[in-house]
């Protein structure tokens, strides 16, 4: 069927509706699952449930009309602000990308977050849309990760070490594309992520607990350089390993 005929036939059906269809009562049915739409101002219009429950709000209402810092806890909100800004500046979208999440009660946990631009008629760039999909330990260990568990085992205790893929895949006795299909279904992430995701982990302990200095901790944690490794903190925690150590500890200061 061409695209236009496509096309035509969802607007036909879209102008037939009583009011704008944004999804917001489907994705309200979804657990773990956080949905959002913004506009040009980078301002919360449509959001699900989960949004309202992750933020630790009652309603909706407490989150329309404002922005990602202003419910979200510092200093994660401002980095999210930032991210929503260079997508509607440059109308690049931002695709499963991991993030530290800090949850209402303090707690951190991790998410996969998708968002993507909204444009007008003219092309132009006039909001986003996204979701972020939080991310759990694997409720069922079944023959998938009987299958994959050496390799798992190794990436958990040897992460300071190189860690290549086809290597991993060999030692569960897969190809590399049936290695990440595998780690796909078991963590909902890519191989490399779920690498990264353990490696991160380890470094946010040791910024916590020790003095050690940043670039020991980068190559005690698998990174080739503490270049390498503030990069890639920044980018999925929205800080720099110093500003992280300095945050946390402001934050035992004043019993947080």
């Amino acid at each position: 069927m061409p695209r236009q005929d496509t096309t035509r036939r969802l607007a036909d059906l879209l102008a037939q509706l009583d009011e704008p269809f944004t999804g917001e009562a489907l994705f309200d049915c979804c657990a773990d699952l956080v949905f959002f739409i913004k506009n040009l101002r980078g301002e919360y219009v449509a959001v699900n449930r989960e949004m309202v429950e992750r933020c630790g709000l009652r309603a909706k209402s407490d989150i329309l009309g404002r922005r990602a810092d202003e419910v979200h806890p510092p200093p994660l909100g401002a980095s999210y602000r930032a991210q929503d800004e260079r997508l509607l500046r440059t109308g690049e979208p931002i695709l499963n990308q991991l993030e530290l999440q800090l949850y209402h009660s303090g707690r951190p946990g991790w998410c996969l977050t998708h968002k993507l631009p909204l444009r007008g008629r003219q092309g132009q760039v006039v909001g986003l849309v996204g979701v972020s999909q939080d991310l759990h330990a694997p409720r069922d260990r079944g023959a998938d990760y009987a299958q994959v568990a050496a390799a798992i085992d190794r990436i958990q205790t040897h992460f300071d070490e190189p860690l290549r893929i086809p290597e991993l895949a060999a030692r569960a006795g897969l190809s590399p594309y049936q290695f990440d299909r595998r780690i796909r279904r078991i963590f909902q992430l890519t191989a490399g992520q779920f690498i990264h995701k353990v490696r991160l982990e380890a470094a946010l302990r040791r910024l916590r607990e020790s003095a050690d200095p940043i670039g020991q901790i980068a190559l005690d944690c698998g990174y080739a350089d503490q270049s390498a490794f503030s990069r890639q903190f920044r980018q999925t925690v929205g800080l720099t390993p110093g500003q992280f150590r300095l945050v946390e500890a402001s934050a035992r200061k004043h019993g947080k």
